[in-house]
C-alpha cells in the first residue's frame, strides 16, 4: 500500500477556515483586528473598568483640573495616569467613555446606511428602467457634494445630538453603498441562477434578497468596514467643530476640541491622548478593511 493511500483522505478545507487562513496572511491585519476587538471591549465594559465616571458630577472636583499625567487627586487616593481636563475629569476614563459614543455612531450609521443603500442599489440593478435612472441620479447628486459639507448643513438645521449625527451620517453615506451594490448586482444579474429563479416565477423580493444579495455581499462587507472608519472620522470632525454630540455625551472629537485651547499653554495631554486613541482606532479598522478587500476580492490584491 502506498504512503499516499495509507495517509487516508485529505480533509477539504471549509470556507471559514480558508477565509481565516487568508486573512491571517497579513500580520498587520491580524494586529488591527486585535486592536479593534480590544477597543470594542473597552467601550462595552467602560462602566466596569474605568477608575471614574467622568460625567458623574459627584465624582469630579474642579480643583483637580488640568493635572499632568501620573498626578494624584487632591485626596491622594487616585492616580490620573493620563492627566485630567479643565473640569477635573480623568482623561483615561474620558477616552474609554468617548470610544463608546464614537464606535456607536460610526458602526450604527454605517449599518443603517448599508441597509438602505444596498437595498436601493439592488433594486436599481434588478428592475432597471426609470427606477434605476432615478436612484442613480440621486446617487450622483449625493456624491457630487462633500460629505462634511452636507453633514454640517443637516446638523445646523437639526441641532446637536447622537441621533442627529447618526441621521446626518446615514444621509451622506448611503450613496456609496448603493453604487457598490448596483455594480455588483449588474454582474450577477444575468447569471444562470437568477434566470432559473425567474423561470420559476419566484417573487421579485425573494430573487433580490434571497438569491442576488448573498452574492453581492463581499464588496458590501469591505466598503462597510471602511465606512465605519470614515463615519468615526466625520463624527469626530463634526464634534470638534461644535455641531456633533453634546458635551453630556462626549466622543473622541469633542474631547480633542475641549483641550485645543490649552495646547499652547503646555497642557498637551487634554487633546493629545484622545487624538492618539482616535488615530489608533481608525488605522486599525482600515487595516482590517484592506485585508478583507484582498481576501474577498483577490483580483484587487496588491
Amino acid at each position: 500500500m502506498s504512503a499516499t493511500a495509507s495517509a487516508g483522505p485529505v480533509k477539504e478545507e471549509t470556507p471559514f477556515r480558508r477565509f481565516a487562513r487568508e486573512f491571517a496572511e497579513s500580520k498587520l491585519a491580524v494586529a488591527g483586528l486585535v486592536v479593534v476587538l480590544v477597543i470594542a471591549a473597552l467601550a462595552i465594559f467602560a462602566p466596569f473598568i474605568t477608575p471614574q465616571d467622568p460625567y458623574d458630577l459627584a465624582q469630579l472636583d474642579i480643583m483637580d483640573g488640568r493635572l499632568a499625567p501620573g498626578a494624584l487627586n487632591g485626596a491622594g487616593t487616585m492616580h490620573y495616569w493620563l492627566g485630567t481636563d479643565d473640569q477635573g475629569r480623568d482623561m483615561l476614563s474620558g477616552i474609554i467613555y468617548g470610544l463608546r459614543i464614537s464606535l456607536s455612531v460610526g458602526a450604527g450609521s454605517a449599518l443603517i446606511a448599508g441597509i438602505i443603500g444596498s437595498a436601493l442599489g439592488l433594486i436599481a440593478a434588478y428592475v432597471g428602467g426609470k427606477i434605476e435612472t432615478l436612484i442613480m441620479r440621486l446617487v450622483d447628486l449625493q456624491l457630487s457634494f462633500p460629505a462634511i459639507l452636507v453633514a454640517l448643513m443637516i446638523l445646523a438645521f437639526l441641532g446637536k445630538g447622537v441621533m442627529n449625527v447618526m441621521l446626518a451620517l446615514v444621509i451622506v453615506e448611503w450613496a456609496r453603498y448603493a453604487r457598490t451594490a448596483r455594480s455588483a448586482a449588474l454582474v450577477e444579474r444575468r447569471r444562470e441562477y437568477i434566470e432559473a429563479a425567474e423561470c420559476l416565477a419566484l417573487p421579485r423580493w425573494r430573487v433580490l434578497f434571497r438569491h442576488l444579495l448573498p452574492n453581492c455581499l463581499p464588496p458590501l462587507i469591505v466598503i462597510g468596514t471602511i465606512q465605519v472608519a470614515r463615519a468615526i472620522t466625520l463624527e469626530a470632525t463634526l464634534s470638534f467643530l461644535g455641531l456633533g454630540v453634546p458635551i453630556t455625551e462626549p466622543s473622541l472629537g469633542l474631547l480633542i476640541a475641549n483641550g485645543y485651547q490649552y495646547m499652547l499653554s503646555g497642557k498637551y495631554w487634554i487633546s493629545f491622548y484622545p487624538g492618539i486613541a482616535l488615530l489608533v482606532t481608525i488605522v486599525a479598522i482600515n487595516l482590517v478593511g484592506d485585508q478583507l478587500r484582498d481576501v474577498l476580492n483577490p483580483r484587487l490584491k496588491r
